[in-house]
């Protein structure tokens, strides 16, 4: 597979004669593709109707000339003060019932017809415009969907589309219309007397005296995650209808508002926007004393997780669309990265198969919101500190052989439905999905393991030896049929199966495997300070199910009480462990999959590709692992497996 370097760039913040200047130093870079006009719709149409494309159009044609293709993404992020002033009702709503402003960005709501008809309408411009260009390699949907808190919005035009969701969900066989009783059975509405006569008395979940129904909440999530895949979807369509070009979203680190599996269906490339400095700070959950530790490497492990999540979402296909190059604008702090680890961000990117990584941004702005964020060029065209090593990745992508890919030997279920369940019902202070899963897939990396994260889906457990599936609060009778039928070991809980679809308690009690002899008789969440030991090593952290079996406990407190269940290939883990627990659970998952087990020091990962494995070592000091040689302080490493 080729490896390309890219760049995300905007003509329109800088004088036109400036760009073919601008173009020649991409080419020399060796950078292939450029993503320009994502957020352009101002200049393109400054007024209703009223087009202004000469100078988009020289610049396709100018980055062109020097061979460099061309990203062209929708516009539809930023819409102009105009379209407001057209649908003063389009902008979201938050959960405290405050509307967003115009002044930024993504100051829409998916669910307003106006501002679809509005995108639909600009999007069509766009993509008859160029839909045929030779420049134009790809296309992206929009902007970071969900960014800033923007999927969950509480309008008038959310309410009454979340109506017309619910009446769809829950039809009445025998008419054209919602069974309301049917509604009112599934949320258990008895309770606290919250059953509706009709659909239209249903409300959104926010502003409740205290919290709502947790099934009403669960619905208003999988609700708004299906109005932006409707919406990207409604893009998609109409650039297919004029351009052969690969269609591509970026999506980013952890916002999992929404299902980006249904997004990324309509996709032919899933890219993400990778800012491991600023992630660090502001959503990878680290301790204090891990943000210092890393605070110019990034964390170890959650780059890599969303470089295999997604894969995932693109079915095999996946760039980075932003990677962080400097210092960011936006997280609590914003540390110069360490040298070395622009260069090692982007090889560990290609390790994991992307075949595209692309800087943000080529020249840094100095205007506006983002002025202090870091590009490839100063304000004054200096070159800034992270281009002398997109240089040398260049020069080792021109001399060295293609990555091949392949596929891992582990499996990883990572599942949007059961993030929000999770979040509408932690049961505890801190307790989440999406942490739960990163600590299983950090364990995993310690232990040595290429990880393939797959969705919840029959289908894609298939051909593992190994399949995790920690905390799928639902888990569809088909999916727990093929658990329990696979040939890998499988590993489950906690919370595995512990609601219905509709977020009741299942009866028989979680959980309700086929053929598997455990039954969770009660749950509980523990203060941060009352860890309970398990014996021979390890702790239990934040949550604990106690489980009743007639199997021998795999893992036990230091009172006896089963921690762990093992019964014929399925592995049940009835608690939240710490690291030393979880590293424990992996090596006896390697024993019964027959997988090697290493224990890598802390912050020296690797990831193995069809003929190599790659080595990073996020440490500021140099390392020297046994049987693979000297791995410099923030550096790579190929190691040949194989002739």
């Amino acid at each position: 597979m080729n490896r390309e370097l890219g760049v995300c760039y905007y003509p329109e913040h800088w004088p036109q004669e400036q760009w073919a200047e601008d173009a020649r130093r991409m080419s020399d870079l060796g950078l292939k593709w450029v993503r320009i006009g994502e957020f352009a719709w101002s200049r393109i149409e400054p007024r209703p109707g009223q087009f202004d494309w000469e100078w988009l159009d020289r610049a396709i044609e100018v980055l062109g000339a020097h061979g460099l293709r061309v990203v062209l993404g929708t516009p539809t992020a930023t819409p102009p003060k105009w379209v407001l002033d057209r649908h003063p009702d389009m902008l979201a709503v938050d959960a405290d019932g405050r509307p967003r402003k115009f002044g930024s960005r993504r100051h829409y709501c998916f669910s307003h017809q106006g501002y679809r008809e509005e995108s639909a309408r600009i999007v069509t411009e766009f993509v008859r415009r160029y839909g045929r260009s030779p420049h134009v390699g790809a296309w992206q949907t929009d902007n970071e969907y969900g960014c800033h808190d923007t999927v969950l919005s509480y309008s008038e035009a959310a309410r009454r589309a979340f109506r017309d969701w619910l009446r769809a969900r829950f039809a009445a066989p025998d008419r054209n219309d919602g069974d309301i009783g049917a509604l009112n059975r599934a949320w258990g509405n008895i309770f606290w007397s919250m059953e509706y006569d009709d659909f239209d008395d249903i409300d959104l979940p926010n502003l409740t005296v205290t919290e709502p129904n947790p099934a009403h909440a669960l619905a208003f999530r999988r609700f708004s995650s299906d109005q932006v895949a409707s919406y990207n979807q409604m893009q998609a369509q109409i650039i297919r209808q004029h351009s052969d070009a690969p269609i591509s979203h970026n999506y980013m680190g952890r916002v999992t508002e929404f299902d980006h599996y249904k997004v990324g269906a309509d996709l032919d490339i899933a890219t993400w926007d990778s800012y491991p400095l600023g992630f660090l700070e502001d959503r990878v959950g680290a301790t204090a004393e891990m943000q210092r530790r890393f605070a110019r490497q990034g964390d170890p492990d959650f780059q890599a997780f969303h470089h295999d999540l997604y894969r995932a979402v693109g079915r095999g296909r996946w760039w980075v669309m932003e990677q962080q190059p400097g210092p960011v604008n936006w997280a609590p702090y914003n540390p110069a990265p360490a040298p070395g680890m622009v260069r090692l961000w982007t090889w560990e990117a290609f390790a994991h198969g992307a075949e595209a990584v692309c800087f943000f941004r080529w020249r840094q702005a100095p205007f506006a919101q983002e002025q202090m964020h870091a590009g490839l060029l100063r304000p004054d065209n200096a070159e800034a500190e992270a281009l002398p090593e997109i240089r040398q990745v260049a020069a080792e992508i021109a001399e060295a052989a293609r990555v091949q890919p392949s596929s891992a030997s582990v499996a990883l279920i990572f599942d949007y439905d059961a993030e929000w369940a999770w979040d509408v019902q932690p049961h505890g202070k801190g307790l989440s999905y999406f942490g739960l899963v990163l600590d299983h897939y950090r364990a995993l990396r310690r232990a040595g393991l290429s990880v393939d994260i797959v969705p919840p889906e029959v289908d894609a457990i298939e051909g593992y030896r190994l399949v995790l599936a920690p905390g799928l609060m639902h888990t569809p009778p088909a999916l727990k049929e093929a658990l329990k039928g696979s040939d890998a070991t499988v590993l489950l809980g906690p919370r595995s199966g512990a609601r219905d679809a509709h977020m009741s308690i299942p009866v028989p009690l979680p959980p309700a495997m086929p053929g598997f002899d455990v039954t969770v008789s009660r749950c509980e969440s523990l203060r941060p300070d009352m860890p309970e030991a398990i014996d021979g090593g390890g702790c239990i952290l934040g949550y604990r199910e106690h489980l009743d079996s007639s199997a021998p406990a795999l893992l036990s407190d230091e009172l006896g009480r089963a921690v762990a269940i093992e019964e014929g290939n399925l592995i049940y883990m009835g608690a939240c462990g710490d690291r030393a627990a979880l590293d424990r659970l992996v090596a006896i998952l390697c024993e019964r999959a027959d997988l090697p087990c290493a224990n890598l020091s802390d912050g020296v990962r690797c990831r193995d590709t069809a003929a190599e494995r790659f080595w990073f070592n996020y440490n500021l000091e140099p390392i020297d692992l046994d049987g693979v040689g000297h791995l410099p302080a923030c550096g790579v490493l190929r190691q040949k497996l194989w002739a």
